[in-house]
């Protein structure tokens, strides 16, 4: 049996991915801040889903200096050979950038420390195993956010256009290599979805997820799996999303950040 590593996976598409990879007989390394609700997870796994899956919970805090290295290193230490790698886990920080104070700030540095770090690391740490091995896959997950600048956002917005070109950019490298000839490479961008992003995100202010169409995080990780499995590059889940996407190729720069900024503005209280 393969073994799948998913961060993030205590809540939302992280979560709903592991009982996909379950269901289809991977095993599971999950891998959250909350040792608990992972703890839910492999519970409902087993009895929902199947005995035979072997389950691995690691409680861990990826937006820390060298978590990820730690990480790998845990897994090595333990025997566990990953064949897929899904960096799911994210945060993102709404207001002003410019009204940001010493303390948002500090919470605005281990957003990028998770959003962008943390992938970079343990993508390049998997990725040399897999080159070795000459098989494996990794899906990076980022945003419909990363086709567009976002105000009010700006630097969740532009840790996830940072995703979406290093994971294009990764994978045209390893499909020009001959020992990457049967590792897949995959970037989910999601939309709004209903995963409790909104509210730890300080979105609950925002009038974006009243004014977009919301997926479930069932279906954004049924439709990233499916996808991934077929090997496609970028996977936009939802014709609403695709639609967004593609029509901002279409118009002005300074109409779509503004645009953007309508769609993050503060929900009209009266």
């Amino acid at each position: 049996m393969e073994t799948v590593l998913i961060t993030g996976a205590s809540s939302g598409i992280g979560y709903e991915l592991a009982k996909i990879y379950a269901k289809n007989g991977y095993n599971l390394v999950v891998v959250a801040r909350s040792r608990d609700k992972l703890e839910v997870l492999k519970k409902e796994i087993f009895e929902g889903i199947s005995k035979n899956v072997k389950v691995t919970v690691i409680e861990a805090d990826l937006s820390l200096e060298n978590a990820a290295k730690r990480l790998y290193n845990r897994i090595k230490l333990e025997g566990l050979k990953i064949e897929v790698l899904v960096n799911n886990a994210g945060v993102g920080i709404y207001g002003k950038f410019s009204e940001f104070n010493e303390k948002i700030m500090e919470k605005n540095g281990a957003m990028i420390n998770l959003n962008i770090k943390a992938v970079v690391e343990l993508t390049r740490l998997f990725l040399g195993d897999m080159m070795k091995d000459g098989n494996g896959g990794i899906l990076n997950v980022s945003s419909i956010a990363a086709f567009m600048p976002g105000p009010l956002m700006s630097t969740y917005y532009a840790s996830k256009a940072f995703v979406q070109s290093f994971t294009e950019a990764v994978r045209e490298e390893v499909r020009n290599d001959i020992r990457g000839k049967n590792i897949k490479i995959s970037v989910l961008c999601p939309g709004p979805t209903d995963t409790g992003f909104e509210k730890s995100s300080n979105l609950t202010e925002s009038s974006l997820f009243e004014k977009m169409k919301v997926m479930t995080a069932k279906k954004v990780a049924e439709i990233g799996y499916k996808e991934f499995q077929k090997g496609k590059v970028v996977i936009i889940p939802g014709i609403f999303n695709r639609i967004a996407v593609f029509v901002t190729r279409f118009l002005s720069r300074k109409f779509v950040v503004k645009m953007a900024r309508k769609l993050q503005e503060k929900k009209n209280k009266n």
